[in-house]
């Protein structure tokens, strides 16, 4: 084997063996999370035609609270009407003590989204998974994010 190939399959096992090791080593954690849009409701942005219609946005800077309604932090970003009477393409941040999380995706008019975790900083520097959000009816949002971090 020549050097360069031998140089190819050191680079390529230590790839593997940091894969692996990542993998190994990751936790998985789940957060449940309620954006407050009852005391902070989105602010509707209206784009012509009037009405709803392609383009309008809801900008939000929301109370974020745990499961017991205590507030743990903000929950701010926006949203895009990119199909009427469907959903809208959305990008947030839940500002957390210890960090950041940001997210992305299609939130749907009706039922439950999932939304990827796009990244982080802070105690969640290096967080991949994603996010189920859902409407409770009542002007919140229950957001359940299942996580790993190493």
């Amino acid at each position: 084997m020549t050097s360069h190939k031998k140089t190819l399959m050191n680079l390529l096992l230590i790839t593997i063996t940091c894969i692996t090791s990542f993998a190994v080593y990751a936790k998985e954690y789940t957060l449940i999370t309620i954006a407050d849009a009852k005391t902070a409701p989105a602010v509707f942005i209206d784009i012509l035609p009037t009405g709803n219609s392609l383009g309008d946005q809801y900008v939000f800077d929301q109370p974020l609270l745990d499961s017991n309604g205590k507030k743990m932090g903000t929950n701010s970003g926006f949203c895009v009407r990119t199909r009427l009477n469907h959903s809208l393409q959305c990008q947030w941040t839940l500002s957390l003590k210890n960090g950041t999380i940001q997210v992305q995706g299609r939130e749907y008019d009706e039922g439950v989204s999932y939304i990827a975790i796009v990244g982080g900083t802070g105690d969640y520097r290096y967080i991949t998974g994603d996010m189920e959000s859902k409407s409770n009816g009542d002007g919140t949002f229950t957001q359940i994010l299942t996580y790993t971090l190493p």
